[in-house]
């Protein structure tokens, strides 16, 4: 759908990714996502951005979809001579998370190419951002370590878990890389079977687990940080916006930090702000996602200990391209503004 507003036409569709494969956790499969994609043309610029529903949250594309088609184009407002004061409002927006970001992603695209510059140079960022990851979802042992074998040239693993079964897949590919292997139990694991999983995933070395109890479970989590050189925890769901890191840091070791929670680059670089401040440790994630919302996340990535930007990895016909990945790196592009074009 076109809307205008003034001097701006902005353009808003939904659109589904196809997965090279399936991807299995604990929550279930998903071989195709939909997601937001929008444009906003403007003296002659033409920007990009994408926004995600969460899900797990009950956020779904429509949501995200319908909100940026009917407050979209007031936000933005009748030029963009001022954007600041354009993500000001934003960031204040009340709306799902996912149309922020869109929004939010679209107005840091047209800024870098108003500029004719990238737009990480504007914002003092590197073009090559630190190791990046590739999940591995729940699998059998055979199939998770050619997973591995098959994988980009990454500079770590992420891999699904939901229970004790999953064990035998992790010294599967322990057996097959020797680089750092984080787990993601999505909220499936309850004190007991963290208790004695937990020296097994030690002599694996496993670096981490992301949110391994549900959000609602705060008194696992405190009970988890008493377990004998136990695994550092990070939260994802558990963690949406800078208010809530600062419970985190009572019970947890890092925040993963995601634009489609926080609504966009300036709605994240505050969650990695507090966490900082709060002691914690940050990774920079994503969902499944195409290069433009991987670029958007990008941008921040140098504020980040730990980078899980993959999303873009696992689509069969990617919708934007402009993204290198080398020796485990994602290189920025160097076009103006995000770095991205759409591929067709």
């Amino acid at each position: 759908m076109d809307l205008g507003s003034g001097g701006i036409e902005l353009s808003v569709r939904r659109e589904a990714l196809r997965l090279v494969e399936t991807v299995r956790s604990s929550r279930g499969e998903i071989d195709s996502v939909d997601t937001c994609m929008i444009s906003i043309a403007h003296d002659g610029v033409v920007a990009y951005g994408e926004g995600t529903p969460t899900g797990y949250d009950g956020v779904t594309v429509d949501d995200v979809v319908g909100a940026v088609e009917a407050h979209g184009a007031a936000l933005i407002g009748r030029d963009l001579r001022d954007p600041e004061r354009v993500l000001d409002r934003i960031e204040r927006w009340d709306a799902p998370a996912g149309a922020r970001m869109a929004l939010d992603g679209a107005v840091h695209d047209w800024i870098g190419k108003a500029a004719r510059r990238p737009t990480w140079k504007l914002l003092g960022m590197p073009r090559a951002l630190g190791p990046t990851v590739y999940t591995i979802g729940i699998a059998v042992p055979d199939e998770a370590a050619n997973a591995v074998r098959n994988a980009p040239a990454v500079g770590a693993f992420k891999v699904k878990v939901g229970g004790p079964d999953d064990i035998e897949a992790l010294e599967a590919i322990r057996k097959v890389t020797a680089l750092p292997v984080r787990i993601d139990a999505n909220e499936a694991w309850d004190l007991d079977t963290a208790r004695a999983l937990t020296p097994r995933l030690r002599r694996l070395g496993i670096q981490l687990i992301e949110q391994p109890f549900p959000t609602t479970a705060v008194d696992d989590y405190h009970r988890y940080r008493e377990v004998p050189d136990r695994l550092p925890v990070f939260l994802d769901e558990g963690c949406t916006d800078a208010a809530s890191v600062l419970a985190a840091r009572a019970y947890a070791d890092g925040v993963v930090v995601k634009l489609c929670k926080a609504g966009g680059i300036r709605g994240a670089r505050r969650v990695m702000e507090a966490g900082r401040q709060a002691g914690l440790e940050v990774m920079l994630s994503c969902m499944c996602e195409s290069e433009l919302a991987i670029s958007q996340a990008a941008q921040l990535a140098p504020l980040a200990d730990h980078i899980d930007l993959d999303g873009h990895l696992y689509l069969s016909e990617p919708p934007f391209h402009g993204l290198g990945l080398e020796d485990g790196r994602i290189i920025l592009g160097e076009a103006p503004g995000l770095g991205v074009a759409p591929t067709r």
